[in-house]
């Protein structure tokens, strides 16, 4: 499904806003597991929809060889892909592409929680 810019504009940013509550609320030191459960409820009440862990098939030369798993598809347009690590690295920008193209979409959200100020931590 193709999105307008600015809804998919408003769309991420509707997300980072609830990322950010999420870090207000949390703070730092958690693993991934816990800020993905605290997302998702932070989507569910401000009625933004939204799947877990999920599926996509992945393909070597048009043959499926397994799956991959998004941490976060909201509204099936937008990846969020979380972590609670030191830094974000290249390896995490790469597997954020590598899920952009193997689903087709056009965006994802890179959102690192172990920061003092989340909007350091967000990378789009």
């Amino acid at each position: 499904m193709r999105y307008p810019d600015s809804s998919l504009n408003q769309l991420t940013h509707n997300v980072i806003g609830a990322a950010i509550d999420v870090h207000r609320e949390v703070g730092t030191g958690y693993l991934e597991s816990l800020y993905e459960e605290a997302l998702c409820l932070e989507l569910t009440e401000r009625k933004i929809a939204h799947n877990r862990q999920k599926s996509f098939s992945v393909s070597y030369k048009g043959t499926p060889i397994g799956h991959g798993y998004i941490d976060v598809l909201v509204e099936n347009v937008l990846i969020v892909e979380l972590k609670a690590v030191e830094k974000l690295i290249s390896v995490y920008k790469a597997q954020v592409i590598s899920y952009l193209k193997a689903t087709g979409l056009s965006l994802a959200l890179l959102i690192n929680f172990n920061v003092p100020v989340l909007k350091d931590g967000i990378e789009r």
